[in-house]
């Protein structure tokens, strides 16, 4: 069974964490996929990477475009698969992963605001059933101002 990282954001909200979670991702070669519960979000979120810094330019679509499958950036609401093949994804918004997705990615990453309650509980929840069912998984905090592993468990594969 494949790993997945919580991303617990404490210090910047979703809109400035999330081109630098990209950003590493992107760095490993990986094409992304990242999904939300809901198409308002996701609009949202994607105006606001598209208003990012210009040396910060981040290529990336909304799902259900002519040209889905080449996007290295991939927003959507779909559950399974994205057309881009990606072999990263990221859940927003409290987005649903299941045990049985981790083994079709590199990573799998959980980001929640630890400033919303519903969204601290969904991801206690996501760890919970993903740990319990076997992946192995990490946790990380920006409560000191950059990202740091607060927590590890189990699994066949804790290290990336």
């Amino acid at each position: 069974m494949g790993s997945v990282f919580f991303y617990h954001l404490t210090r910047e909200p979703l809109e400035a964490a999330l081109p630098k979670l990209i950003g590493a991702a992107r760095g490993q070669g990986w094409p992304v996929a990242i999904r939300g519960r809901t198409e308002g979000f996701l609009t949202w979120l994607d105006d606001k990477l598209w208003q990012g810094p210009a040396d910060g330019f981040l290529p990336h679509g909304l799902e259900g475009g002519p040209h889905d499958r080449h996007q290295p950036v991939l927003l959507g609401t779909g559950a399974g698969r994205a057309a881009n093949e990606p072999q990263c994804l990221m859940s927003v918004e409290g987005a649903p992963v299941t045990p049985d997705e981790l083994d079709e990615y590199a990573r799998v990453c959980v980001i929640f605001d630890g400033g919303d309650a519903a969204a601290l509980e969904t991801a206690r929840n996501q760890w919970r059933s993903l740990t319990g069912a076997g992946a192995a998984a990490q946790y990380w905090s920006q409560e000191s101002g950059k990202w740091e592993k607060k927590a590890e468990s189990g699994g066949a594969k804790a290290a990336g």
